[in-house]
């Protein structure tokens, strides 16, 4: 009888230790886990009861909580929710979060380690915990004014303050409202969340930072600054620009657009060939400089890096081992070069910054309710992409391509615009991609934009990035510079 006790006495400590072992490693190791989950309704119902911060741009509020007359006691509610979806993203108790208010979430919702000390105030206080504030980047009018340029566009706009990197416009279109979302009607919130993902037109989808697309000639910048850089090219350089390029290895060869050689020359200078966007300069500086050159370059302006993680961004591509033909191809921005409009903006700040390329940042600052700084964003440099000697030769040549080239219509009155135009052949089952990246004013920028229309809505032939992307570039750049 005491051995049958004994054993009965041991196998129920050992369930106790068990028991209290799975305890310890699940709030030790797995609470943020379980936590997160987005089926653990009893967290979700706690989570959506916290007066969750705002968050701003300068004092205005983008996104807030309001107080709600329902079992989750505050409502998410976000102003212009189509312009800034992008950024803020959503908060819904089906589907989780995205953008900042995943990002930040913890900050937002009170429950970061850096605001254990207002937890403790507010129990103490008797008072609901109340999340932090997160201060964008952004400006207003900039993001104004590209959202309206776009209008009924499909494509994404990127403005950046080359000085700083800050982000001071990011626009994708079509949006969507995340209201919708976060409404505490779940049904309704179901059938919005359907009809979002099952639409062609993808509106969720982030094309200034999640899409890669060809750059097309935009991607010249690229190329001439390896050019530049490598000590065998100047501006006045001339290069062979006939109106078609033989390729070794193939029997296609490279064309102009328009079927002529480079402003009527076959032997055009660099900056001539930037003015007029030639594909076969561009081609033959590729055969020369080589891949590895061109995708060094590339490097140093940002491209296999992931920027902004405080949106998920991808790393824009240069391709890993092309031939000959491909590598010519690659020099106009096209074979498999990949990038995304945030990358491309990039380029521009770089250049406008005596070409050092200022690492992206769109999240200013986090404070309590009290308006205590957690924390402060400050500026930090990626890489020096060239010399300030070539940012200036790389200047006055996108000063030409606006004044006299395929940029004229990015062109400000009493500001000097530097801009380079692309259009980006794809597919004949698909209409190309219409791009433009500038930076203004040229002698000392305040901003730097890139904008790209993957579809407009027009003929095929009426598609290039000086018609279509450079407008919608004038308006931001005016927006931010007050014109």
């Amino acid at each position: 009888m005491n051995s049958a006790i004994r054993r009965l006495a041991v196998g129920a400590i050992v369930l106790m230790l068990a028991l209290m072992a799975n305890s310890t490693y699940l709030q030790a190791f797995r609470a943020n886990e379980l936590n997160g989950r987005n089926d653990n309704t009893r967290v979700r119902d706690q989570q959506f009861s916290v007066n969750r911060g705002p968050i701003l741009i300068g004092s205005t509020p983008i996104a807030q909580s309001k107080e709600a007359d329902d079992k989750y006691k505050y409502q998410r509610t976000y102003s212009n929710g189509p312009l800034y979806a992008p950024v803020t993203g959503y908060y819904s108790f089906q589907f989780g979060r995205g953008g900042i208010e995943l990002n930040q979430n913890s900050e937002l919702n009170g429950s970061d380690p850096s605001l254990a000390f207002r937890r403790v105030v507010d129990v103490l206080t008797n008072q609901r915990q109340q999340g932090a504030s997160v201060s964008l980047t952004l400006n207003a009018a900039a993001q104004q004014a590209a959202y309206s340029a776009l209008g009924s566009k499909k494509g994404a706009v990127v403005a950046l303050e080359p000085k700083t990197g800050k982000v001071l416009a990011l626009v994708s279109k079509p949006s969507y409202n995340p209201n919708l979302l976060a409404s505490h009607d779940l049904d309704k919130a179901s059938d919005a969340w359907k009809q979002l993902n099952a639409s062609a037109d993808k509106p969720m989808s982030n094309r200034a930072i999640k899409e890669l697309y060809p750059p097309g000639s935009t991607f010249k910048l690229v190329t001439a600054a390896a050019a530049l850089s490598s000590g065998k090219y100047k501006p006045d350089t001339q290069v062979n620009s006939p109106a078609e390029l033989p390729l070794p290895q193939t029997t296609v060869p490279l064309v102009n657009e328009n079927g002529k050689n480079c402003g009527g020359s076959n032997n055009a200078t660099l900056t001539i060939a930037l003015r007029y966007s030639c594909n076969t300069a561009f081609g033959t500086i590729g055969l020369d400089l080589k891949a590895d050159a061109l995708r060094e370059q590339a490097e140093k302006f940002g491209f296999g890096e992931r920027q902004l993680p405080e949106l998920g961004a991808v790393a824009s591509q240069f391709p890993g081992d092309p031939n000959e033909p491909q590598t010519a191809q690659s020099a106009i921005g096209q074979f498999d070069v990949r990038a995304t409009p945030l990358q491309m903006a990039m380029v521009a700040a770089g250049i406008a910054n005596k070409g050092e390329v200022m690492k992206p940042y769109l999240v200013q600052s986090v404070r309590t309710m009290d308006l205590k700084t957690i924390s402060e964003t400050k500026p930090e440099s990626l890489h020096q992409a060239v010399s300030s000697d070539v940012a200036a030769q790389l200047t006055s040549m996108m000063i030409d391509v606006v004044n006299n080239g395929t940029g004229k219509p990015g062109r400000i009155d009493g500001v000097q615009v530097a801009g380079k135009t692309g259009t980006a052949q794809t597919s004949k089952e698909r209409p190309p991609f219409a791009w433009f990246t500038a930076f203004a004013p040229a002698d000392n920028p305040q901003i730097a934009v890139a904008v790209m229309i993957e579809d407009a809505g027009v003929k095929r032939d009426e598609i290039a990035g000086g018609t279509l992307a450079a407008p919608v570039a004038k308006k931001v750049m005016e927006a931010v510079l007050g014109r």
